[in-house]
Formats: structure tokens, C-alpha cells, sequence
């Protein structure tokens, strides 16, 4: 089990663990006060979902997971949390989802972290492919959907390879949805690029450009990163 300050994460049936990704995004996403209504896209062990439910004041919050160990494992968690009545999972794919939603539901904040390896290689683990590599759910589907579910004002935040960054803004322009904000993440101050936090939605404006570094040295994180995180975390 993880502990986090104020929820538990098990994770032993997910493909995916507890990941610095999936925390990192869930602390770092802006969340309005008008937001109402959140969707996790990937749900994994729920972590993502949950952190929304500790962060904001909204009032439903949904999650999408295809793999039925970790939707089970979800939902565990969120019956788990102090917020399980604004906690909903759906068993299904993104796409599967949308084709149910498309025209009835819109949420005012969509999150995902995404399957991102693009690469050949692939494990000899079926559920950690479909869970981490990209073929599971391309960009091109995911913004697609996300188009379609997002409400007018709405925001869209995920985070990628930053390899991957400029890609991913091309397709989200195909379908009217542009960075507002964009947090490239480095390991330490020496290290390339690793991650690239994005927050998209309908308007076209400049773009918001920072940097944040994780550590200053190993296990010694820098006060940017212990200001993101520390609500989270247990030992920050």
C-alpha cells in the first residue's frame, strides 16, 4: 500500500504502479473554482482522481479504466477515500467512453497520463504494454476525445515525453485545442528534458513556458518541487 497524506493507494493488481508521473500531474494541474466536473482519463490505481478529490470542490469526478484488475483496484481506493460519494470509475476504453458520452456529457477539467512508449520493445507483460505504451490509446484518439467531451471553457492537462511535446501539440491544434501552459520537467539541473506538462484548451493565446527540476542531488529535491508535491507526500 502507498500512503499518501490523506489517502491510501493499493496498487498490487494494477499494471501500473504509483508512478512520480501520475503525482506530479494531479499536483501540478490547475483547477479552477468554477471547475464542477473532472475526468481521468487511465485511471491505473485511481491516484490521479483522487488527488482531484482532495484539491477541488467539485462535485463529480469520473475515471475511465479498461484493464478490469486495475478498474477493480479503483475502485477499492476510491471506496477507500474520504470522498467515495463524488468518485465514479467507468469499465471501459476512452473511446468506448466517448461513443456513451458524446452530445450528453462535458467536463470541465479532463486529465490523463497517458500510454507513452512509442518504442518497438515491449515487455513480456500484456497488461503493462497495453498500460504504458502508446498503441494502447494514440494521441490522436485521446485529443480527439477529449475534443468531444470538454466542456466550452474546459482544460485538458496531461503529461508526456517531452520528445513527444511538439507531436501532440500538432494533433491538439487539429482539433481546436492549444497549450495555455507548459512545465518542462528535468530530472536535475544538469539533465535533459525529461517531461513536458501541458494544459490545453480552446483558446489561442501565448503560452505559458516554465521549467521544473526534481532534485538537487539524490532523494534531495529541490523547494519548487516540495512546494508541488508536499500535500501529497508523506515525507515532504
Amino acid at each position: 500500500m502507498f500512503k499518501f497524506k490523506h489517502f491510501n493507494i493499493e496498487d498490487k493488481n494494477a499494471a501500473m504502479k504509483v508512478g512520480t508521473d501520475a503525482v506530479l500531474l494531479g499536483a501540478w494541474v490547475k483547477i479552477l473554482d468554477s471547475c464542477s466536473s473532472i475526468l481521468d482519463v487511465g485511471a491505473g490505481t485511481g491516484v490521479i482522481a483522487l488527488q482531484m478529490a482532495q484539491r477541488s470542490n467539485a462535485e463529480q469526478i469520473d475515471a475511465v479504466e479498461v484493464d478490469g484488475d486495475a478498474y477493480e483496484q479503483t475502485v477499492e481506493n476510491f471506496e477507500n477515500s474520504d470522498w467515495g460519494d463524488r468518485l465514479f470509475c467507468y469499465h471501459a476504453s476512452f473511446i468506448q467512453l466517448v461513443e456513451e458520452l458524446e452530445g450528453d456529457e462535458f467536463y470541465d477539467l479532463i486529465i490523463c497520463n497517458p500510454p507513452f512508449f512509442s518504442e518497438d520493445y515491449k515487455s513480456n507483460t500484456s497488461q503493462r504494454d497495453q498500460a504504458r505504451f502508446q498503441d494502447a490509446l494514440p494521441f490522436q484518439d485521446l485529443i480527439s476525445g477529449v475534443s468531444k467531451l470538454l466542456s466550452p471553457n474546459g482544460q485538458f492537462s496531461v503529461i508526456i515525453p517531452f520528445s513527444e511535446e511538439q507531436k501532440f501539440i500538432e494533433i491538439a491544434k487539429e482539433h481546436s485545442l492549444y497549450p495555455q501552459h507548459i512545465t518542462r520537467v528535468k530530472g536535475h539541473a544538469t539533465a535533459l528534458i525529461k517531461r513536458s506538462l501541458l494544459s490545453l484548451n480552446s483558446k489561442n493565446i501565448e503560452v505559458i513556458e516554465d521549467e521544473l527540476i526534481i532534485e538537487i542531488s539524490r532523494h534531495n529535491y529541490t523547494d519548487a518541487y516540495k512546494n508541488l508535491v508536499k500535500d501529497f507526500y508523506l515525507k515532504l
